[in-house]
């Protein structure tokens, strides 16, 4: 949600700072009682003026002014609530990147190989494909910049390729069969940054859309998103917002209108100078009768709490997953004339059955973001009966089911974390990245066959012309893993998955990736049980299911660790 920033708004910072620095300066001359003559300091604007002059005229050493402030100010909203921050202007624009929905850059994804940044894809109709540039192709110098074999820092490509849009930047470029270096010149252009992962049809009715954050963009992609599973046969969808932290909460209510009847409350926000506002749908969605199933986890928060609290409310379809993150807090942004930024929580939100999802907290303790390793511990990522719930955080959805409030929202379908598979060799390979490194040198060995396969089809017929399992544990043998074929038989669907997955991803991105990790991906395959099973109402399928694994009917599900591995590259 966006709002204009008000007079009082605009000076909150002002008076941050001034608070700020009266208090850093109040003990320096405490610290150093008796040196000097106490400081008069006067009342409201000249204090500021004071605190500073005296600090420059007095202070044993020499001190930046600018230091202190930038230093002091992210420990002061700290000290507010967990999601106050402040953004110094060197870091304001890779922040807001994923949300403004694209950068300005060369358009493609790299990874660095052996001390060389290797072309992973190009993006779709930016500079880099339509100069010709390929994927496998390994950028040896940057405007006469050797950047190959000396160990270059892979944080500091980006600093190197990206730029405004309309300038230009060389690079030299060694490709296989071409003995000589290749050299472009490159006009960056603006780079689109897509916050819906994919969108296929899992099977021939049920649709299956991942959305990563919810971007300006992110409403539009979605639309695209629907008419094309629409239009491939789609009955029902599954919408996973798993490790989504969420982002423009105007992007997640306008998705939930599209799925629920007239005149239904969505959201409201309310704070202490901030009257309630309320987000109700107005009748004219285009999927108000389409099945709905949700997915999400400890790492979904925010605006994906927005959008999965306003269809369980209201009744609308199934939450399948594991207990949410629990951000109930919203966040207004506000600029400083260098640049930087600060976003002040000025309000709460609250699903229409009332409830505040956000999880406790006290001011400026650490221990809030150790909450998710907590709740590991403490079972809750097998046991649904582990977490327990006062009666005071109850509320009620519209047709009357029970639904807790005070720390994320609860799924209605429990899915237990699933372990099976997961053997020492697994996580001996894992441990050293051993998949991803065994996959992008398989795609980087077949590169002229690969550059001809553009569908997820056409990718599996390749693939199984091979017996990867068995080359891959040859090729984890010589990287220090010794076999073990009891182990190697027990993980062989995870191991198998997650490179046909990985080498897919490398040759057609995210549409070859994610119908593989279907096959061990656990919660997936629990929301497309339930849709096939049901005949007339979801919800009343998917509360029979959650009975079956719950005896008490308190709702969790698992995170699938497949999902959720390092295996994205980066995009410049």
């Amino acid at each position: 949600m966006l709002y204009r920033n008000s007079k009082k708004q605009i000076f909150y910072p002002i008076v941050l700072v001034t608070v700020l620095v009266l208090g850093v300066v109040l003990g320096l001359i405490l610290a150093n009682r008796g040196e000097k003559p106490n400081l008069l300091v006067y009342p409201r604007t000249d204090k500021l003026s004071n605190v500073i002059r005296y600090i420059t005229d007095e202070y044993v050493d020499t001190i930046s002014m600018e230091t202190l402030v930038e230093n002091t100010i992210p420990e002061v909203l700290k000290n507010l609530d967990p999601h106050s921050v402040y953004i110094p202007a060197k870091d304001l624009q890779s922040v807001s990147e994923p949300l403004e929905g694209g950068f300005d850059g060369i358009g493609i994804q790299f990874n660095m190989n052996n001390d060389t940044v290797v072309v992973i894809n190009t993006i779709p109709g930016g500079p880099s494909e339509k100069l010709g540039i390929l994927a496998g192709d390994r950028i040896i110098r940057v405007n006469g910049k050797n950047i190959a074999g000396v160990k270059f820092p892979m944080d500091s490509v980006p600093k190197l390729l990206k730029g405004p849009t309309g300038t230009k930047v060389r690079v030299s470029i060694k490709r296989a069969d071409v003995d000589d270096l290749i050299d472009f010149e490159i006009i960056r252009d603006k780079i689109p940054i897509y916050s819906v992962d994919v969108a296929y049809m899992p099977t021939l009715v049920i649709g299956y859309i991942k959305i990563n954050t919810f971007s300006k963009t992110t409403y539009k992609e979605f639309l695209q998103a629907m008419v094309k599973l629409t239009e491939r046969g789609m009955e029902k969808l599954i919408l996973d917002l798993r490790s989504n932290s969420g982002g423009y909460m105007d992007a997640a209510i306008s998705i939930a209108n599209e799925f629920l009847p007239a005149d239904r409350l969505i959201v409201y926000t309310q704070g202490k100078n901030r009257p309630r506002q309320e987000a109700k749908s107005n009748g004219k969605g285009f999927f108000q009768n389409i099945p709905v199933a949700i997915l999400i986890d400890e790492y979904s928060a925010s605006a994906s709490e927005i959008l999965a609290g306003a269809i369980q409310d209201n009744d609308r379809g199934i939450i399948i997953g594991r207990r949410s993150f629990g951000k109930g807090l919203v966040q207004e942004q506000v600029f400083f004339s260098d640049g930087s930024a600060m976003r002040l929580t000025i309000a709460r939100y609250y699903t229409p059955s009332g409830r505040s999802i956000q999880k406790p907290y006290k001011p400026g303790d650490d221990e809030y973001y150790m909450e998710i390793g907590n709740r590991y511990l403490h079972g809750e990522f097998q046991n649904a009966d582990s977490i327990q719930f006062a009666d005071s955080l109850k509320y009620y959805t519209t047709g009357g089911r029970v639904v807790y409030g005070g720390g994320g929202i609860m799924p209605d379908v429990f899915v237990p974390l699933d372990t099976n598979g997961i053997t020492p060799y697994y996580q001996q390979v894992s441990r050293r990245n051993l998949i991803y490194r065994y996959a992008f040198k398989f795609t980087d060995e077949h590169r002229k066959q690969a550059r001809n396969l553009k569908t997820f089809e056409e990718v599996d017929d390749f693939m199984k012309k091979f017996n990867l399992v068995n080359d891959f544990v040859s090729y984890a043998k010589v990287n220090g893993v010794a076999p073990n074929s009891r182990e190697i038989a027990i993980s062989k669907l995870i191991i198998e998955s997650q490179l046909k997955a990985t080498i897919a991803r490398n040759i057609i991105d995210n549409e070859g990736f994610y119908p593989y990790i279907r096959n061990i991906d656990e919660t997936l395959l629990k929301a497309i049980e339930i849709m096939e099973k049901n005949n007339g109402n979801l919800l009343d399928e998917a509360l029979k299911v959650s009975q079956v694994f719950i005896p008490n009917c308190l709702p969790v599900v698992c995170y699938n660790i497949y999902v959720k591995n390092e295996l994205i590259t980066n995009v410049i």
